[in-house]
């Protein structure tokens, strides 16, 4: 487990899916000021990363749900993880989408599913949970048996650790914020300075930088 948080951590380092700007701080959507963002849709376009990627997520879901029936992506950017997931584990995928579809079938979860199936969500990243857990209750709502949620990173925040207990939902990554910054620090990817910032960060990312 801890290898393949290190080597997940080191992947997303090498290929500069992590972006450190403490002087200019992202804005995400929660309006939150952070001085890192983490773009796994990068990770796509990087052949040995993607499959790298792929495994460690097949390999946790064989280890943790054997039984599971059907792979569910949150759209959109665990929709390509999922799919390959699924691919290589030979069950059915199907895809969450952020609201219902307002024209056509008007559909929140994409593709054929039963209801019972036991279900692994997968998703790209975890910051307060708040998206992922919707798709969860959609999923719930459709008559689906979710199991869990595997996600590649989490910047592990303790909103999101309450988030997912409160709706009764496991989460697993395949690698966290610590170990990342701890990559990042002996690789030499950030600087002590900066190491000191993401500290402070990390512990009230609700007011930082405001």
């Amino acid at each position: 487990m801890e290898n393949t948080a290190k080597s997940i951590a080191d992947y997303l380092l090498q290929i500069k899916a992590i972006k450190l700007q403490p002087s200019n701080p992202f804005t995400w959507a929660s309006g939150w000021k952070s001085p890192i963002y983490c773009d796994n849709r990068k990770t796509l376009s990087f052949p040995d990363v993607r499959l790298a990627i792929r495994n460690a997520f097949v390999d946790k879901l064989k280890d943790l749900y054997p039984d599971a029936e059907l792979i569910a992506g949150v759209a959109t950017g665990a929709i390509a993880h999922g799919i390959l997931v699924a691919d290589a584990l030979g069950l059915p995928f199907v895809y969450v989408r952020s609201g219902a579809k307002e024209h056509g079938l008007g559909n929140r979860i994409e593709g054929h599913f039963e209801k019972g199936q036991k279900v692994v969500v997968i998703e790209d990243l975890i910051s307060t949970g708040g998206s992922s857990l919707e798709a969860v209750k959609a999923l719930r709502e459709g008559g689906c048996n979710v199991m869990g949620m595997i996600a590649i990173f989490t910047y592990g925040f303790k909103k999101a650790e309450d988030n997912f207990s409160e709706n009764k939902c496991v989460l697993h990554t395949l690698s966290n914020y610590n170990v990342l910054v701890d990559r990042a620090r002996s690789t030499g990817y950030i600087k002590d300075n900066e190491i000191d910032t993401l500290r402070q960060w990390r512990q009230d990312p609700s007011t930082w930088g405001k």
